[in-house]
């Protein structure tokens, strides 16, 4: 006897198929709805990342006995303060320095050129191309610097000021944030609680550990530079700063630039460019990293490659950028679910060993 019964899987799935199919045809506006959402938010979303990476600092402050308001005053005037000196001073001697190091790196690729007896024409080519298009860039903004202020970055402004706004105000309340949504998970699940706080504790310890190196990066590398006489430590300084932002691959660009500028100049500066990097890179892998990192965020070589690798090809500079806190995100995700992922694997092989 065949009974009659409602399959609400198939209900379910036909109205799920239906929600994808209306989702589909009306895209556009969803599209334009989320995209204005995005816009207005913006500046908010910035602002409590500004706010959660600065908050370690702030909050070691008031362990010492310094009032909120004066640790937020503190932390905040330092970050100003350094962002000043890298727009208004560290920056146009880049600037002024560039042309010198782009001639360099041709004038590096000449003489490989004749010494090898290899046409490496096409390559000069296209990087004076590329070079002159950068310094002409440089110069038009540089030049145009007024009138685009005006202009083009009166949204920008708006847009930072709002952020820098929202930043004091989730700063001052981070705390009182943080312990609000530790009641709300505590009250919804013991297991997603311990699973948020052991991923805030990890992404804690990489953003206080990254902010500590990339100025380290950059007072180290600068001064190193500076002592054998190179004449661009202070454009290799701040490209270390910012090697840390891609991991391994920074770095390598860093050293390779910095050791065929010293090629062109002189074979004595040359070798003592190369004998730098290698202590540089020794310092940082066996001392300085260890030392700031300590035992936390130690991620495999091949999946970091493999983050930054997946993360440019998705997203382009943003996902290089962000390729190494997801994939830290990832892996303690992965940790912390590894014994009820495996579990439940066991389940399906015992279920499908029964059938």
């Amino acid at each position: 006897m065949i009974k009659n019964k409602i399959d609400y899987k198939l209900i379910n799935l036909a109205i799920l198929m239906l929600i994808i199919f209306l989702i589909y045809k009306t895209g556009s506006l969803w599209l334009g709805i989320l995209g204005t959402i995005f816009k207005i938010s913006f500046p908010f979303i910035v602002g409590f990342v500004i706010a959660y990476a600065l908050y370690p600092f702030v909050d070691f402050l008031q362990r010492h006995k310094v009032p909120k308001f004066l640790a937020i005053f503190i932390i905040i005037t330092i970050v100003l303060a350094l962002m000043s000196v890298i727009i208004f001073g560290i920056i146009p001697m880049i600037f002024g320095q560039l042309p010198n190091l782009f001639n360099g790196i041709i004038s590096f690729i000449k003489e490989m050129s004749i010494k090898l007896d290899i046409d490496f024409e096409p390559i000069q080519n296209s990087l004076a191309t590329s070079f002159n298009d950068i310094i002409i860039a440089v110069g038009k903004y540089v030049s145009n610097g007024a009138i685009n202020i005006i202009s083009v970055s009166i949204s920008y402004m708006t847009t930072a000021l709002i952020s820098f706004a929202a930043t004091l105000y989730f700063l001052s309340d981070m705390k009182a944030i943080r312990t609000s949504i530790k009641k709300h998970l505590r009250r919804k699940s013991k297991k997603l609680y311990q699973y948020v706080a052991l991923l805030d504790d990890d992404m804690k310890n990489y953003l206080t550990g990254f902010t500590r190196i990339i100025l380290i990066s950059l007072v180290e590398y600068t001064l190193a530079y500076t002592f054998i006489g190179h004449p661009y430590a202070l454009i290799l300084g701040f490209l270390a700063m910012l090697a840390n932002l891609i991991p391994y691959f920074g770095g390598v660009v860093t050293n390779t630039i910095a050791a065929v500028t010293s090629f062109v100049i002189s074979p004595k500066l040359f070798i003592r460019t190369v004998i730098t990097f290698i202590i540089l890179s020794t310092i940082d892998g066996y001392v300085i990293n260890p030392l700031v990192y300590g035992k936390t965020n130690k991620v495999h070589p091949l999946i970091v490659i493999m983050s930054v690798f997946v993360g440019s090809a998705l997203f382009g500079i943003i996902g290089i950028l962000i390729s190494l806190p997801l994939a830290i995100i990832c892996i303690t995700t992965y940790k912390y679910f590894k014994d009820d992922i495996n579990d439940k694997i066991e389940d399906i092989k015992v279920e499908r060993k029964n059938n």
